[in-house]
C-alpha cells in the first residue's frame, strides 16, 4: 500500500467516525462510541475489498456484510454515504420517525440483508449466507461479519463458528471488533486477543491478529481472508471505543448515548470531511444456480387409514421439492423422528445437517431466505423455542421461512414433558405477521406444506407423532385463514386443531347419545383465524367449547376468546375456571405438568379428551 492510499484509508476512517458522531448527536440516541472503534476496519473493506455493484443492491454477485454489532449503525450509515447510497442530509435522519436509517439496521436500508442489534444473530446468519453462496446460488460472493467482542459470550455465535469450521466456509470472514468495553463494563477476556484466537483456532478458523487501527495491518488481513482456502477466516482486532476522542476513548460508562459535546468532539477528529468510495464492482455478472422443477405430486392418503402428520410431512416436502427447485430443508439432528429424512432422500443437494444446534438452524434458513430460497427447518417443536429470538429476528428481517416443530402436546406419550411442545402455539402467534397451522391429518398435512411455499413472513407447522385416522379425501382443499365444519348441531359449538379434532368428534358421538347435537370445527389454520365461521357459529350455539393439546395459555382458545371479544357476539365469556355463574365459553387445555404415560392416558390425564370434552358441553348446558 503506497502511502497516498494509507492516507487515504486514514482520512475514511475520520470521515466514519465525524458522520458517526454527527448522526447521533442529530438523533440524540444512538451508540456512536462502539461505531468509532471499528472506523478503520470498515474504511479498508469499504475502499479495497468488499466487492459490489452500489447501482444494483440485488446483484447476484455481490459480496455480503453484516452488522453482527447492529448497535453500531451509525458506522453502517457513514458507510452508505461514503459509498454514495444515503446522502447527508438521510444521514441526519438517523433514528427519525418514517426514515428507513433505523436505531439497528433493517433491510429496509439498500445492501441489509437481516435486521440485527439482538447480539449473537448476525454471525449465524452469515454462515447461512456462505452456505447458500457454496451449496446453493454456487457464487463466488463472499460474506463478511463484523462482530462485537461482548457478543462472543452468546452460544449461538459458537454454533456458528463450530458450524463454519465444520463446514469449511472460506468465503465467510468474520471481523471482531476488539474494542475491551461492553454495555456495563469490561468485556470476559478484555484485549486478550491470544484467548479468542486460541478458541477459534480451536473450531477450525483460521485466526489473524492485528491492530484494529492500522490500515496497512487491516488490509493485509482482509486480503489473506479471502484468499485463504478451506477454512474461514476470524480477523481479531484491537481497537479501542471512542477512538478518537479523548473525552469517550476507551472510557466505561459511555456505551449506548450521543456525545456530550459533539462540536468539541468534531473538532478534535478534524471536523466534516467530504470524501467518496467508489466502491470496487464484482468481477463479472453473475446467475445463482437454480434447481429443476416439475409437476407437483403429493402423497395421497385414504381415508379411513392411519398415519401421522409427521410422516405426511415429510413425505409431501420431498414431493414439494420434487416441484419447486427453491425448497430447501434444514434439519436440528432428528430427522428420522421428524420424517425430514424423505427430503434427505430426494433431494440431498438440498439438505442441511445443522446438528442440534437450532439457534444456527433458524439462522441458516434466514440467510437462505435473503437470497430468494424457501426454506423449511424442522425439529421437535419444544426445541424451537431455544431459537426463538431468532424467530423474532426473522420477524424484523421481513424474512420468508417455513418452521415444523414435530412432538407437539402431551399426545406423544410416554417420553414425558421435556419432549412435548405445549408452547409452541402461544409463541408462534405472538410473531408479527406469522402465519400458525395445525393440521389433524396426513392429507391437510400435505396440501398445507405446500401451500406454506407460497406464503410470507414466518410460517409455522405443527405436526404430531401418533398415528391418527385420515378424515379428509387427498383432493379437498384447506385454505390459510379458513376452517373446515366436520358435524353441524344447534346447542354447542367445539372448536378444536391437530390430535384433538380427533376427540372432539369421538365426544360429539358421545354426545349424541346424550341427546346433544353439537358444531365440530377443525381450526386448522390457528392463525390466522377463520373468524367469520366462528363468530357465525357462537351466534348459532351460544355455547363453545375450545379444546387443544397445549398450555391453556396463547393457543387455540386465546385465539377464539380474541376473535369473539372483537366481534358483536351477545353472549358474555369468561374462560376455565371454577366460577359460580354460568359461562359461554368453556376453554380447555393441558392443566397440570405431564409425567409418562401412555398417549390417551396423556389425553386423559390433562382433560382434552373426548370425556373431557362431553364434559364440559353437558356443564354449559345444565
Amino acid at each position: 500500500m503506497d502511502e497516498l492510499d494509507y492516507r487515504f484509508l486514514c482520512e475514511l476512517a475520520a470521515q466514519l467516525r465525524v458522520d458517526s458522531v454527527r448522526a447521533a448527536a442529530a438523533a440524540g440516541s444512538g451508540h456512536p462510541t462502539s461505531s468509532m472503534s471499528a472506523a478503520e476496519l470498515m474504511a479498508v473493506l469499504l475502499a479495497r475489498h468488499l466487492r459490489v455493484d452500489v447501482a444494483d443492491p440485488a446483484n447476484p454477485a455481490n459480496d455480503h456484510l453484516v452488522f453482527s454489532k447492529g448497535h453500531a449503525s451509525p458506522l453502517l450509515y457513514a458507510m452508505l454515504k461514503a459509498a454514495g447510497v444515503v446522502t447527508d442530509e438521510e444521514l441526519l435522519t438517523f433514528r427519525r420517525r418514517g426514515g428507513r436509517l433505523e436505531g439497528h439496521p433493517t433491510p429496509r436500508v439498500p445492501f441489509v440483508d437481516v435486521a440485527t442489534g439482538s447480539l449473537g444473530f448476525g454471525l449465524p446468519v452469515g454462515v447461512g449466507l456462505a452456505l447458500t453462496a457454496r451449496r446453493l446460488d454456487r457464487l463466488p460472493y463472499h460474506v463478511w461479519v463484523l462482530c462485537g467482542d461482548s457478543e462472543l459470550a452468546e452460544g449461538s455465535m459458537w454454533e456458528a463458528f463450530e458450524h463454519a469450521g465444520h463446514e469449511g466456509l472460506n468465503n465467510l470472514t468474520a471481523i471482531i471488533d476488539v474494542n475491551r468495553l461492553g454495555q456495563r463494563g469490561p468485556t470476559r477476556h478484555g484485549w486478550d486477543l491470544g484467548a479468542y484466537a486460541a478458541r477459534l483456532g480451536a473450531f477450525g478458523w483460521h485466526t489473524i491478529e492485528i491492530d484494529g487501527h492500522d490500515p496497512g495491518q487491516i488490509d493485509y488481513a482482509l486480503a489473506d481472508a479471502r484468499a485463504t482456502r478451506r477454512r474461514p477466516t476470524a480477523i481479531i482486532a484491537r481497537t479501542c471505543k471512542g477512538r478518537g476522542v479523548s473525552a469517550v476513548e476507551n472510557r466505561e460508562g459511555k456505551h449506548g448515548k450521543p456525545l456530550e459535546d459533539a462540536e468539541q468532539a468534531l473538532d478534535e477528529l478534524g471536523g466534516p470531511r467530504s470524501l467518496t468510495v467508489e466502491v470496487t464492482a464484482p468481477d463479472a455478472p453473475a446467475t445463482p444456480y437454480r434447481y429443476a422443477c416439475g409437476a407437483l405430486d403429493l402423497p395421497r392418503y385414504e381415508v379411513g387409514e392411519r398415519v401421522a402428520t409427521r410422516t405426511a410431512f415429510g413425505e409431501a416436502l420431498a414431493a414439494l421439492g420434487t416441484a419447486r427447485g427453491d425448497v430447501v430443508a434444514l434439519d436440528g439432528e432428528v430427522a428420522d423422528s421428524t420424517k425430514l429424512e424423505a427430503f434427505a432422500k430426494a433431494h440431498p443437494e438440498r439438505f442441511f445437517e445443522c446438528y442440534i444446534a437450532e439457534q444456527q438452524m433458524v439462522a441458516a434458513a434466514i440467510g437462505m431466505a435473503a437470497r430468494g430460497w424457501t426454506p423449511y427447518a424442522a425439529t421437535f417443536a419444544a426445541f424451537l423455542t431455544r431459537a426463538y429470538d431468532f424467530v423474532r429476528m426473522a420477524a424484523v428481517s421481513r424474512a420468508g421461512i417455513c418452521l415444523v416443530g414435530s412432538h407437539g402436546g402431551v399426545s406423544i406419550g410416554e417420553d414425558g414433558p421435556s419432549q412435548m411442545g405445549l408452547e409452541d402455539l402461544a409463541a408462534f402467534r405472538a410473531v408479527h405477521g406469522s402465519t400458525v397451522l395445525y393440521p389433524c391429518d396426513a392429507n391437510q398435512t400435505a396440501r398445507l406444506v405446500a401451500d406454506m411455499a407460497g406464503l410470507e413472513g414466518v410460517r409455522y407447522l405443527r405436526t404430531t407423532r401418533g398415528e391418527t385416522p385420515v378424515i379428509y379425501g387427498p383432493d379437498e382443499e384447506f385454505p390459510v385463514g379458513g376452517c373446515k365444519i366436520l358435524r353441524t348441531g344447534g346447542q354447542a359449538t367445539v372448536v378444536a386443531a391437530g390430535v384433538t379434532v380427533h376427540e372432539a368428534l369421538a365426544a360429539a358421538d358421545l354426545l349424541a347419545e346424550d341427546g346433544v347435537s353439537v358444531t365440530v370445527i377443525d381450526a386448522y389454520s390457528i392463525k390466522p383465524l377463520d373468524s367469520a365461521e366462528l363468530v357465525e357459529m357462537a351466534r348459532a350455539t351460544g355455547k363453545v367449547v375450545t379444546v387443544e393439546d397445549h398450555w391453556p395459555e396463547g393457543g387455540l382458545g386465546d385465539a377464539v376468546l380474541s376473535t369473539l371479544a372483537d366481534a358483536p357476539v351477545p353472549v358474555p365469556v369468561s374462560v376455565s375456571v371454577p366460577v359460580s355463574v354460568s359461562v359461554s365459553v368453556r376453554k380447555l387445555g393441558v392443566s397440570r405438568m405431564p409425567g409418562s404415560a401412555t398417549s390417551q392416558e396423556q389425553l386423559e390425564d390433562a382433560g382434552i379428551d373426548r370425556g373431557a370434552i362431553r364434559e364440559a358441553v353437558l356443564s354449559l348446558l345444565r
